[in-house]
């Protein structure tokens, strides 16, 4: 980790915070994005001496594409690329609205579509440099009917990843494309949902911050392209996708 240069989005608070104050404390040096000023100062406060803050909207390519300026002016190369901002909603599929839809694809697609695309040139360039995309379970399992519209959106975020991995494996193979699927996490996300939403740190099994924040640091030391954040959800995708009918009976919860 030492001295690698890594852009996060989403870092003014939750799993893109400790990714940063870990990273930091191991040597890297982190460009933090997020929209909220204060937040964002401070988290670079904690994520060591070089960490340089850049208030951006990700939904805004502009904002991005600076974003990915700057932190190629301040330390002249760019090794990692962490698109983690993103947005939940609480409303089950026959209620979804077209502005719900359309922000769902905007948050938690075109976001990180934006930052693909304007790092992408600087990693072809030096066929070297790694792009995680911070996905979701429920981009693998849409176990939630009320999060049927970010799940939606995490399928859609995996498909583009793989699409890139696949665009650059055999011409820029040096670049590493990869996809994180967390879990419930404990953060505010459920709180911040569109439409509003449980409090996902009240929630049974949530994982904390760092235990996810550790495996995206493993993941930049020991690059590989799919990784879950815990063993058994990789066993879940697969009982999944090997008897859709049997598991959607077991575990699948309805609009509550």
């Amino acid at each position: 980790m030492k001295d690698k240069i890594i852009v996060i989005t989403g870092a003014s608070a939750g799993i893109g915070a400790a990714i940063a104050r870990k990273a930091g404390a191991e040597g890297a040096r982190v460009v933090l994005a997020a929209r909220r000023q204060k937040e964002l100062s401070e988290v670079a406060a904690a994520s060591g001496p070089d960490a340089l803050a850049v208030v951006t909207d990700v939904t805004v390519r502009a904002d991005v594409e600076s974003l990915a300026r700057q932190a190629l002016e301040r330390f002249g190369r760019v090794d990692v690329w962490i698109n983690n901002a993103g947005r939940g909603i609480t409303r089950a599929p026959s209620q979804i609205t077209d502005d719900d839809l359309d922000m769902m694809m905007r948050d938690n697609v075109k976001s990180a579509l934006y930052g693909m695309q304007a790092i992408l040139p600087h990693f072809k360039e030096r066929n070297a440099g790694q792009i995680i995309n911070v996905s979701s379970m429920l981009g693998r399992i849409p176990f939630f009917a009320v999060r049927a519209a970010y799940s939606a959106s995490k399928h859609a975020l995996n498909a583009l990843t793989a699409g890139l991995r696949a665009e650059l494996r055999h011409t820029h193979p040096g670049i590493v494309v990869t996809t994180v699927s967390p879990g419930v996490v404990a953060t505010e996300f459920g709180l911040n949902a569109l439409h509003g939403g449980v409090d996902s740190r009240s929630l049974p099994g949530a994982q904390s911050v760092d235990e996810v924040a550790d495996v995206v640091i493993d993941v930049i030391r020991d690059p590989r392209i799919d990784v879950y954040t815990r063993p058994v959800y990789a066993d879940n995708v697969h009982r999944y996708y090997e008897d859709m009918d049997a598991f959607e009976r077991a575990s699948f919860v309805g609009p509550k």
